[in-house]
């Protein structure tokens, strides 16, 4: 079931995983042979086998969309299928009595891995409970014991794992929140230096206006051109910072960065998918990306530029004019940000001749 927020992606997990439910059908033998060995009326056995179907194709759906929707936030859809398939187990109960307990570790693997971890405890809790009151009422414990120690077991495994998986949700929620503090202090230090450069040199454009504007008007109206220019220069500036604070996804940074270069005539080649990274990923590499697009839109005079996307990497290579001179300041801060997010920077020579910059985690 699925264990985070994401969207559909079409990542091998998401596009497959259905096979897993679809294997665990194989234990739905167990009800099938006590509906053939079922002595109870005809109308009841065919409730049950109605039942029995119902119970494996809700079961295979609620799994699929269980990987599409939030672990400890469940859908509508995916909390309804759960009292559906509830609902089917105890309308088997009078064709196979006490063997409709062989859907009990279905609804408490559902509800651990589909609804959440309250959800966990609650159904193993009531199927621990469905087993001891089947024994209690038949007095049979030889034919039930297996089916207690199965369930026992299944509510440990399923306690570990959900716990694994919380920890797993916090430390990745921890990580995105570090990336986007770190992205907030990056963005506070640029919109600190570019208005500290703008405004000192709109303030001392704007004591020589004040001291020019008796003596000689033609340059006063000069600085004062100089002085809408660089207002203009520092607002957009820092609506430009801003913007990359507010983060669009790493995908549509992408799309952005390969619209430039298609303005500005290069051909753009993109491999992979942009949702390979992980969200704590996403905000670093999407700043990298945009200053290397800058620095080939710059300095390359490249005519082709190649992007590439895969898990925990993204590379950028052009086939301009490759390295020349020390590193500036854009690759140092690229370099710097890539560091803080735990990732490594590489920029080297290309095969094409060109700029290969590569960031992997």
């Amino acid at each position: 079931m699925a264990m985070t927020g994401a969207r559909d992606t079409g990542a091998p997990w998401e596009r497959w995983g259905w096979l897993m439910a679809v294997v665990w059908m194989v234990f739905l033998v167990y009800p099938v042979v006590s509906l053939v060995d079922s002595v109870a009326p005809l109308g009841w056995r065919l409730l049950g086998w109605a039942s029995l179907v119902l119970f494996a194709l809700l079961y295979i759906i609620g799994f699929v969309h269980g990987m599409r929707g939030t672990w400890h936030r469940p859908g509508r859809l995916v909390v309804a299928i759960f009292w559906v398939l509830l609902l089917c187990a105890a309308l088997a109960v009078p064709a196979i009595g006490s063997q409709a307990l062989s859907f009990v570790p279905f609804l408490m693997s559902y509800a651990a891995y589909g609804l959440g971890r309250t959800w966990h405890w609650w159904a193993s809790a009531g199927g621990l409970t469905a087993v001891l009151g089947a024994i209690l009422l038949t007095g049979d414990l030889p034919q039930h014991g297996q089916m207690l120690g199965i369930i026992v077991m299944i509510a440990v495994v399923n306690t570990i794992s959900t716990w694994l998986i919380g920890r797993s949700l916090r430390s990745e929620e921890l990580r995105v929140q570090m990336a986007a503090s770190e992205e907030r202090s990056v963005v506070a230090r640029d919109v600190h230096d570019l208005l500290g450069h703008s405004l000192t040199a709109v303030k001392l454009k704007a004591e020589l206006a004040r001291r020019l504007i008796d003596e000689d008007p033609s340059r006063t109206k000069a600085e004062l051109d100089d002085i809408v220019r660089l207002a203009t220069e520092a607002i957009g500036g820092v609506r430009s910072t801003v913007t990359g604070l507010r983060g669009a996804g790493f995908a549509e940074e992408l799309t952005a960065c390969a619209a430039a270069f298609e303005g500005a005539g290069i051909a753009v080649e993109t491999t992979g998918d942009p949702d390979a990274l992980s969200p704590a990923q996403s905000l670093p590499a999407g700043w990298i990306l945009r200053e290397a697009t800058t620095n080939v839109l710059r300095h390359a005079a490249a005519t082709v530029v190649r992007i590439t996307v895969e898990p925990g990497t993204v590379l950028v290579e052009d086939d301009g004019r490759g390295l020349r001179g020390p590193a500036g300041n854009g690759l140092r801060g690229m370099a710097e940000r890539a560091a803080a997010a735990g990732a490594t920077l590489r920029v080297e020579e290309a095969a094409s001749g060109g700029t290969r910059v590569s960031v992997v985690w």
